[in-house]
């Protein structure tokens, strides 16, 4: 059965740091691309980060860009995004997905439809 599991969420203060991980069972992660969403109250899914399988193309939406790094260990099947400078704008459930190869390098890498496989989503919320 293939599953992400997302995990790493929580509350914390502005400022402040999560590491969020998305591990993949059931299929080889390293074939895909890595993409993490988040989803806030009344809003729709955004795109928020894509890693190319080999982590060669790396995109941010602009409201992350230099407090959000996207990894990846493939031999740990595991997907990584590390966000740092937390904001309480940066507060809504986060998803990871895999979508194949290619979507990475393309304009319209933050399209959910482009992805193929979710997970169920963690909730970050920052607060003081």
């Amino acid at each position: 059965q293939l599953r992400l599991v997302e995990s790493g969420g929580g509350l914390v203060q502005p400022g402040g740091s999560l590491r969020l991980s998305c591990a993949a069972s059931g299929f080889t992660l390293d074939r895909y691309n890595i993409g993490w969403f988040r989803q806030a109250p009344g809003k729709e899914r955004e795109g928020v980060s894509c890693t190319s399988s080999s982590g060669g193309s790396i995109n941010y939406a602009d409201s992350v860009k230099g407090r959000f790094t996207i990894s990846r260990d493939n031999t740990k099947n595991t997907g990584y995004l590390q966000m740092n400078s937390l904001k309480p704008e940066d507060t809504a459930v986060y998803y990871c997905a895999v979508t194949p190869p290619g979507v990475c390098y393309s304009s319209t890498w933050d399209r959910a439809i482009r992805y193929t496989y979710w997970g169920q989503g963690t909730q970050v919320t920052v607060s003081s």
